[in-house]
């Protein structure tokens, strides 16, 4: 599989899954621009280590939650690259609580952050993917958008949202040879999980009938294949990473 000659856009780009993914498009040869909020020597270094492995890269610093800067980010990459044929939505934060203690602001963030900047970018990208006549775009959920989970009300229903908002959108683009696509993690090892509780960790495990946590490797690698031609028949999808965990 390669996606040389191909341009990809990843927001939240420098951590976890998205750096997974970020760093997954270069391997196949794609030149790689991600979207960071605060760490700019990360973002740097980043950039460093992609361009060492033979690709184009660019760090836009950009609150994904800014319908401005997810316009200036789109036309950046065009500008500079002539076309963007992959956006991986993957920008996301929590802020869990029960609801009883939950803030306005604790939900403002989440959904600004996590569902907001799906539609700021995705927007962004729908006339240019439109007038190419190609285009892949690929939101990440998460399991708890099909489930349910006490204690992320705000999270689950941003997730959540972004399963309807990307099934609604395929039904618009797919004639324009542009295919919208999910994919829904279960748990996932990385910092953001990292912040669990022994406890919480092995209740979780032991639901999933793999037994094991996923790797951002596991994550990437179905976002590699939904961008892939092997999957250009293939679009509204929820394509669940989770080792089984929401059978």
């Amino acid at each position: 599989m390669s996606f040389a000659h191909k341009n990809v856009l990843v927001t939240g780009g420098t951590r976890g899954i998205g750096r997974s993914i970020v760093e997954a498009f270069a391997a196949q040869g794609a030149n790689v621009a991600f979207t960071y909020r605060s760490s700019a020597t990360e973002a740097d270094a980043l950039v460093a280590e992609l361009q060492a492995m033979g690709v184009q890269a660019m760090g836009i610093q950009a609150d994904a939650a800014d319908f401005e800067a997810a316009e200036a980010a789109v036309s950046s990459i065009i500008a500079t690259w002539g076309s963007i044929d992959v956006l991986v939505n993957n920008a996301g934060v929590t802020r869990d609580g029960l609801m009883i203690r939950m803030s306005e602001a604790d939900w403002d963030a989440v959904v600004g952050t996590n569902l907001k900047s799906v539609f700021n970018y995705s927007k962004a990208a729908y006339r240019p993917m439109m007038k190419q006549r190609s285009g892949r775009i690929i939101n990440m959920s998460s399991i708890v958008g099909v489930t349910g989970n006490a204690g992320q009300t705000n999270y689950s229903a941003s997730k959540a949202g972004i399963i309807g908002f990307s099934k609604s959108l395929a039904k618009e683009l797919g004639g324009r040879g542009v295919t919208v696509n999910v994919v829904a993690p279960g748990y996932v090892e990385t910092d953001m999980t990292a912040k669990l509780s022994d406890a919480a960790r092995e209740a979780m495990l032991s639901s999933v009938p793999v037994g094991r946590p996923a790797s951002p490797a596991d994550i990437s690698a179905a976002v590699i294949f939904l961008a892939s031609e092997g999957a250009s028949y293939i679009t509204g999808h929820v394509l669940h990473v989770d080792g089984g965990l929401a059978m």
